[in-house]
């Protein structure tokens, strides 16, 4: 008989990239499907916010182990991932006393949570779930990592490895589904595309309206907005490069504020100390998510300053979709799935990995207030019209009524085939 609901269904769901609720996605997966009426438990790493142990956050069960201190260079990912990996284990462990899972779903970065995973489906029978948040072999390329050719051979065997193990994938563009099939040889219906994107009612404009706030704007005629993390392969540093274009040889009176942190921000800060734009350029970190919200509904516009690179290229950022969200008119290089998301709503630089085209499509947008009013009503409308998590999380229910079915004829075999030993 097909399963008809989620109740009754226990669900693990295992995460080393940030804890939860602060990794929205993975948090917003699995309130729906607890919504859905599944028994949900999370494993994820803690963080100076989210600290370790075991809670219950809105009915859903999350397990936080002590997370090791961020890597750098080769031998830190090393022993950071190690350790990663060890106390997820044990932490997976502990969840297991409760009972079998009939699906255990893992995400990446980085490709290695199947070690983890696959002792549910060797013991119990588990269905397996990869939500595949990045391609690895790619994002290794665009590290620009000593030994670039052997880490990529690296971060391929580990893809494959959890290919194999995996009997469905999640993805979070259609790209990201292409590769599934032709790398990892998964068949169309056992890979389903689940975009990432905040609810309606993150965004909404009369009950929950983020509120723009003049001090983030530092006393600047315009302020350029961005979110996300700080690696190299992030391209901040054309960003900066743009705003000194701007702010020097055009005259144009720019802010900038940057929202989030990562492994390049104390290079990044340096470079804008040593250009004389401390006082343009905003590190602001980790913000609550009512001020980051406040920052995006401040912005004259916001950017995706993401080099063009095979990563990138193949790669949906959440902050594209929360920019749409908040009707934030955009600007980024001409990325493939960035512009598959964005389309109307941004304007693209002519020229890849060029501050100064970069530059001139900032200054285009901030100089016609009509273009900056009809892109902030598509990037509305496309986002509560088809990129919301309302519409994702019908897709997300579906996919695992099936595999919960599936979940559960594979338990009955095992339970016989234990049964006859």
């Amino acid at each position: 008989m097909a399963v008809t609901s989620l109740e009754g269904a226990r669900i693990a769901i295992l995460v080393q990239n940030l804890p939860v609720p602060f990794d929205r996605r993975v948090w917003q997966e699995a309130t729906s499907l607890h919504a859905a009426g599944a028994d949900v438990t999370v494993v994820c790493p803690s963080d100076d916010r989210h600290p370790a142990g075991e809670f219950s956050i809105d009915g859903v069960t999350v397990l936080r182990y002590r997370a090791p201190a961020e890597a750098k260079g080769i031998l830190g990912y090393v022993n950071e991932y190690g350790l990663s990996l060890t106390r997820m284990s044990a932490a997976f462990k502990r969840a297991l006393k409760d009972g079998p899972f009939d699906v255990v779903h893992f995400c990446n970065p980085p490709d290695l949570l199947y070690r983890v995973a696959k002792r549910a489906k060797r013991r119990d029978g588990s269905v397996l779930v990869f939500d595949q948040h990045d391609l690895g072999p790619e994002l290794v390329e665009a590290k620009h990592m000593p030994l670039t050719k052997l880490l990529v051979f690296v971060a391929r065997q580990f893809e494959r490895r959890t290919y194999a193990w995996a009997d469905h994938v999640i993805s979070t563009n259609e790209s990201y589904k292409e590769i599934a099939e032709s790398r990892g040889g998964f068949a169309p219906d056992e890979v389903t595309v689940i975009r990432s994107g905040p609810y309606r009612s993150w965004a909404d404009e009369t009950s929950n309206s983020p509120q723009a706030d003049e001090r983030w704007r530092n006393g600047r005629r315009f302020l350029i907005g961005y979110v996300g993390v700080m690696g190299r392969q992030e391209g901040i540093e054309y960003l900066i490069d743009a705003v000194d274009i701007l702010s020097g040889e055009r005259g144009i009176d720019v802010q900038l504020a940057l929202v989030g942190s990562g492994p390049d921000r104390d290079r990044l800060e340096a470079i804008s100390r040593e250009r004389g734009l401390g006082g343009r350029v905003a590190f602001l970190g980790r913000l609550s998510d009512e001020d980051l919200r406040s920052v995006l509904a401040s912005a004259d516009v916001c950017v995706n300053p993401d080099e063009v690179n095979k990563m990138n290229d193949l790669s949906t950022m959440n902050k594209i979709i929360e920019y749409m969200a908040l009707g934030c008119p955009i600007v980024q290089f001409d990325v493939k799935e960035g512009r598959f998301s964005a389309q109307d709503a941004s304007l693209y630089a002519e020229r890849d990995n060029d501050a100064r085209s970069f530059a001139d499509a900032i200054q285009r947008v901030l100089e016609d207030d009509g273009l900056r009013a009809a892109m902030s009503a598509r990037g509305r409308e496309r986002f509560r019209n088809e990129l919301c998590w309302e519409i994702q999380a019908e897709k997300l229910v579906a996919t695992y009524r099936r595999l919960v079915d599936q979940a559960r004829s594979r338990s009955t075999t095992v339970a016989a085939r234990s049964a006859s030993h």
